[in-house]
């Protein structure tokens, strides 16, 4: 533990027993391990992402460290509490968004809403109601019309709004967003990604910001984690990330017709092949993972003529995030360089 973290978590598992039906009247349990192992830390003032597909173990790291689960075993603490033992505590320093659409009151105001929760909280009325009148203009509801408008009529967009003014009401020093843009429009997400980045950096709050998103990531997060089937599987500065993979890059072949016989050829020379279903500029696009792409571009090109496919451009890039969590979560390698 680095001293000063705000959020720390060791070796946190969590378990979940699920019915599997096999008939009419007919069931047996699984068990299902949604954590298995993990730690991590979020230190002051710093956006961490942590990165994974769905099903990953992000919400429920994020439910266990905002005391709304129980760990199976592990430790967990903010700012030192102990998340099982002292959750009152942990309560009263963190913010949380699991979601943009839950817990509010559709025949309510914006405004009436967070003034609904700042009660429960136990805010004092008058400084509550300066709280609530500076969070709507923060987060553009203000701007938006959308403060004293009810919220049945909000759109998705003006809810995230509703929700993140919600998890700063306290103003907490820590905020856990569960994949706070999804499904939002540009406009929403940028400006939820821009209130993030200016919280961490002017006012030193801690944020651990889930995503699915890599490019989301990049924009918003200090730090990097990569967490696939319950298991941390690397982490680091997005840069640190792509430079774990230094000699690895990435080849994308253009082609008229669909590439996937080459696909199948070049999986057999021992490459990392993704076949990407869109066609951009009418053409199919193969991506293929090499870690000498000099040496293997002209087999490439024997394959594809050999197998009857019109490549009408090749280039290589850099390897990006994307292609770092590939890369990791299919060979279960960690790496806890975070520098």
């Amino acid at each position: 533990m680095v001293l000063g973290d705000a959020v720390v978590a060791e070796k946190l598992v969590k378990r979940f027993v699920t019915k599997k039906r096999t008939g009419l009247l007919r069931s047996y349990s699984e068990v299902v391990e949604a954590l298995r192992g993990v730690s991590l830390n979020v230190g002051a003032g710093e956006v961490v992402g942590l990165l994974g597909p769905n099903g990953a173990g992000k919400t429920t790291t994020i439910k266990i460290l905002s005391t709304l689960l129980l760990p199976d075993s592990g430790y967990a603490s903010i700012y030192g509490y102990d998340v099982v033992r002292e959750a009152s505590e942990v309560r009263k320093l963190i913010g949380i968004m699991l979601t943009v659409e839950k817990g509010f009151y559709g025949r309510l105001t914006g405004r009436e809403n967070l003034v609904y929760f700042g009660s429960l909280y136990g805010m004092e009325r008058r400084e509550l109601e300066r709280r609530v009148d500076h969070l709507l203009d923060l987060v553009g509801l203000k701007e938006l019309g959308g403060a004293d408008r009810l919220y049945e009529e909000y759109s998705l967009g003006m809810k995230a709004r509703l929700a993140l003014a919600r998890a700063l009401l306290k103003d907490p020093p820590v905020l856990l967003l569960d994949e706070p843009t999804l499904g939002l429009d540009p406009p929403s997400a940028r400006k939820i990604r821009s209130l993030v980045r200016e919280m961490a950096s002017k006012e030193g709050k801690s944020v651990l910001y889930t995503s699915h998103n890599m490019f989301e990531v990049e924009l918003v997060c200090d730090r990097v984690i990569l967490i696939n089937k319950g298991v941390i599987v690397a982490e680091g500065t997005p840069e640190r990330l792509k430079s774990m993979l230094p000699d690895v890059r990435a080849i994308e072949v253009y082609s008229k017709q669909p590439p996937g016989s080459l696909a199948e050829e070049v999986a057999k020379l021992g490459l990392e092949v993704r076949e990407q279903n869109q066609v951009q500029e009418g053409l199919y696009v193969l991506k293929i993972l090499a870690r000498r792409p000099d040496e293997v571009v002209g087999d490439i090109m024997k394959i594809a003529v050999s197998r009857g496919i019109d490549i009408v451009r090749m280039k290589v890039e850099e390897p990006t995030l994307e292609d770092v969590f590939i890369y990791f979560t299919e060979r279960g390698v960690r790496d806890r360089e975070v520098h």
